[in-house]
């Protein structure tokens, strides 16, 4: 990865769905039913990663697919809103998809996702896309699962030109990727992030160092594996991080939703990379960031650059204050 430029733009293949958020004072039990209040629709899945970019300084683009309905035309929207172009025509066969975001009172979230046609290829192939030669490519897991579209985002991948740095996160659905897919783009990563429940359900260990060096033997030579762990920040592990690894802290934050914050994390890590900051400072960036986005509702909470410089120099005047 250290020979690899810095990436100009961030393109990703993550699928954009309509976010139907809901306050729930619980979950529901089994056949039960609860009341519901701050209700709002908002685009989210990959829109946060690449919302979170570009407040940073990192060129994005939307390469998924996008439909004919009102979900599709609120996503369309909030792309121009936020200066990221989207590189594949509208679908003609159906809207986005939608996922249901239930948000308890202590700023944990859980999904129900009812996908459109971002789970479909489009009538364009994944190789019309113009890559240049220092793009970023992120991939999720959400939609390496999808049975038509899976395959089509590997073989894409496993394609791609070396001076293209491939990023996956394998997300919550990470044991339900069908093994030769997620091998496929594994051998082709080279930066893998993930969370602590995810690294466990891929390597079969809680031990967070272990389940990191299992992940990196599977990644491309010199790849980096970033292991999110929340409130204890991220663990680092491959790239220009030696052994044993680095653990980077986060910021105490209060949590209110916990809703894009791995998403701020991955975007802001990718611009740091592109400003020219190692690993380690990208990370202490990202976890900045997402500890910013769970202080806010919403799924594309993450801050701009000139919010995140301050408030890291808030902590690092509160840290020598406490010296």
């Amino acid at each position: 990865m250290s020979t690899r430029p810095p990436p100009t733009r961030l393109l990703s293949v993550g699928s954009i769905l309509a976010d139907v958020r809901l306050d729930v004072p619980r979950l529901p039990q089994r056949g039960g039913d609860v009341l519901g209040s701050g209700a709002t629709i908002s685009a989210g899945g990959g829109f946060n990663i690449l919302t979170a970019a570009s407040r940073n300084g990192l060129k994005a683009a939307f390469a998924g697919q996008h439909g004919d309905g009102p979900y599709g035309e609120r996503i369309r929207a909030e792309l121009v809103a936020e200066g990221i172009e989207a590189l594949m025509p509208m679908s003609a066969d159906g809207d986005s998809g939608f996922c249901i975001v239930m948000v308890e009172p202590d700023g944990e979230r859980t999904f129900v996702t009812s996908p459109g046609v971002e789970a479909r290829p489009g009538q364009e192939p994944l190789s019309a896309l113009q890559l240049g030669p220092a793009d970023a490519l992120f991939a999720s897991g959400y939609d390496l699962c999808y049975p038509q579209l899976g395959p089509a985002i590997a073989d894409w991948i496993a394609g791609l030109p070396p001076s293209v740095t491939v990023m996956i996160d394998p997300g919550p659905l990470v044991a339900d990727i069908p093994a030769d897919i997620i091998a496929a783009v594994l051998a082709r990563a080279d930066i893998l992030t993930l969370n602590r429940r995810e690294a466990g359900l891929l390597t079969g260990s809680d031990d967070r160092t272990e389940a990191a060096r299992r992940v990196r033997d599977r990644l491309s030579t010199g790849a980096l594996v970033i292991l999110r762990d929340g409130p204890a920040g991220c663990f680092l592990l491959g790239g220009d991080i030696g052994e044993p690894g680095l653990q980077v802290p986060a910021p105490s934050v209060r949590m209110v939703d916990a809703t894009g914050a791995g998403d701020a994390h991955t975007g802001v890590f990718l611009a740091a990379l592109a400003a020219g900051y190692p690993a380690a400072e990208a990370a202490k960036r990202a976890n900045a960031a997402a500890a910013l986005a769970v202080t806010r509702k919403g799924p594309a909470t993450a801050p701009h650059t000139d919010e995140l410089n301050a408030f890291l120099a808030e902590q690092e005047a509160e840290r020598t204050t406490t010296r």
